[in-house]
């Protein structure tokens, strides 16, 4: 394997920026071990070499012309395919949009370009993002690069899985229940749910407005808050954005120290259904921040018990209202247009043709929960539970710094197994959904290997809105206690293995 793909962002960019490496270099490095691996892992839907290495070479110029450029110019990136990028098919994985090249870039594609980064190509996901394991994706499942029998996670699977196998450094992902923290428990990666509005949604194909929101993707925690600091900050053109300062969170990354910190340990998110390794890491983890220094109490949240019920409600009910605009009248798919028949016979038959069965479920379900005599009942209540949710959140900041979890109540399970229990599947999104409902940031990182089947598990990190830097501080502490006790990072075990 290339020695540079298994160097963090951080370690690239200074390579980089002292011309130690070009970025043609180290981009044709990536390229080559998607070539390699790819097949196996499927984490990208389009790989965008020729532009890539084009922008490399850009890039390189600027650099040996003296231009003042950011701290990640030069880096490859792989962007979730739900966010639009002029000349790159953006599909979302489903089969509605399959081969439609958007005419404007989204805010955070544009930032990654305004920073000179090299986006090497676009990854996988579950059709608009509905799931929890890349299953549901209509060009195919994704891998898990530690055994390729099981799921990455999801619904942005093929980011996580990118980053394990090797094939990039840095990727963008979004968050709606889970989608970026969950994958990254599953892959022994870290990933970031920021505050809602900290990051632009301009561009990104909308699932549920209320609940999306774009996140950085990375190997270690310094690196995905070098990237945190690039894709952040106010957009004109999101309505929800929130014009405020980007928090220091590299600088936060970088302390390392929790010293008088609060933490709270979440009383509901532990116990029955949870795989008592995940559990073992989990408190061998809280105990490594108590001995650094941190106060460690236990803090009850009564309503995130009947969090999970109230957003398989109000996703859904968000979900069809956004999907309406794929009619078969204006982009996308359109089939059955034969002269013959009507434009509601046409409708009909492109998206009963155009979207699997899990985005059919959640329509369905969501069309139902909004209609004429249903509406207080289902929506109306749950949308009373998210206050709950939010106030149970605002107590217990009021006496805690940051709130500690697991990221996922089990590992990665195998591919095909909870495909035909969309119940079972739900479930594994129970320690993540509460924070998309309050809106407040959360961050996953690994908290070590599972002792019965070797698989990674993750443990999640809660901070009040815009306090993303909290994330970034406690992450980068425990990641350094958990880098001793297993002496190196998760992902050293990856490096030499190979996939066929």
């Amino acid at each position: 394997m290339n020695e540079l793909i298994t160097k963090t962002a951080a370690e690239l960019a200074q390579l980089i920026s002292t011309r130690q490496v070009s970025s043609y270099e180290v981009t044709q490095g990536f390229l080559q071990r998607i070539t390699e691996v790819d097949e196996v892992i499927h984490a990208f839907l389009h790989v965008d070499g020729d532009r890539a290495l084009d922008t490399a070479q850009k890039v390189d110029a600027k650099r040996s012309r003296g231009e003042q450029l950011s701290a990640l110019a030069g880096v490859p990136v792989a962007l979730k395919d739900a966010f639009t990028y002029v000349g790159a098919p953006t599909t979302c994985g489903s089969k509605m949009l399959e081969g439609w090249i958007p005419p404007y870039n989204s805010t955070i594609t544009q930032r990654l370009l305004d920073a000179d980064m090299v986006i090497v190509g676009k990854t996988n996901l579950d059709e608009f993002a509905m799931g929890s394991s890349t299953e549901n994706s209509a060009f195919g499942p994704t891998h898990n690069p530690w055994d390729t029998d099981r799921v990455p996670g999801g619904s942005g699977g093929g980011s996580a899985a990118a980053l394990a196998a090797f094939e990039a450094p840095l990727a963008v992902g979004s968050d709606t229940g889970g989608s970026i923290r969950q994958p990254a428990a599953a892959t022994g990666t870290v990933g970031v749910k920021p505050t809602y509005g900290a990051c632009s949604r301009y561009g990104l194909v909308a699932m549920a407005s209320s609940l999306d929101q774009p996140g950085p993707c990375g190997r270690t925690v310094v690196d995905t808050a070098l990237l945190h600091q690039i894709m952040a900050g106010y957009d004109p053109l999101d309505s929800t954005s929130i014009n405020q300062e980007v928090p220091g969170v590299v600088e936060a990354a970088q302390v390392k120290d929790v010293t008088g910190l609060k933490i709270g340990i979440v009383s509901q998110l532990a116990g029955d259904g949870y795989s008592p390794d995940v559990l073992t890491r989990f408190h061998e983890s809280i105990d490594m921040l108590a001995t650094a220094g941190a106060e460690i109490t236990e803090v009850s949240c009564p309503h995130f018990d009947a969090a999970l019920a109230a957003y398989y409600l109000i996703m859904p009910s968000e979900v069809s209202s956004n999907l309406a605009r794929f009619d078969a009248m204006r982009y996308g798919l359109r089939l059955g247009d034969n002269g013959e028949n009507s434009a509601e016979q046409v409708m009909k038959i492109t998206r009963g043709a155009g979207f699997g069965a899990e985005v059919k479920r959640r329509i369905i379900v969501g069309t139902y929960a909004l209609s004429s005599g249903y509406y207080d009942a289902y929506y109306g209540s749950a949308q009373k539970v998210r206050t709950l949710v939010i106030e149970d959140f605002t107590r217990a900041f009021s006496t805690v710094d940051v709130l500690m979890s697991p990221t996922s109540p089990t590992t990665a399970f195998k591919l095909g197994e909870r495909v035909d229990d969309p119940m079972a599947m739900y479930l594994n999104d129970l320690c993540t959904i509460p924070t998309n409902l309050a809106g407040n940031a959360a961050m996953s990182l690994p908290s070590g290997l599972s002792d019965t089947d070797g698989m990674p598990t993750g443990i999640q990190i809660m901070a009040p809105p815009m306090k993303d830097d909290l994330l970034y501080q406690v992450g980068g502490c425990l990641e350094a206690l958990l880098v001793d006790r297993w002496g190196g990072p998760l992902l050293d075990a990856l490096v030499s293995k190979e996939w066929s």
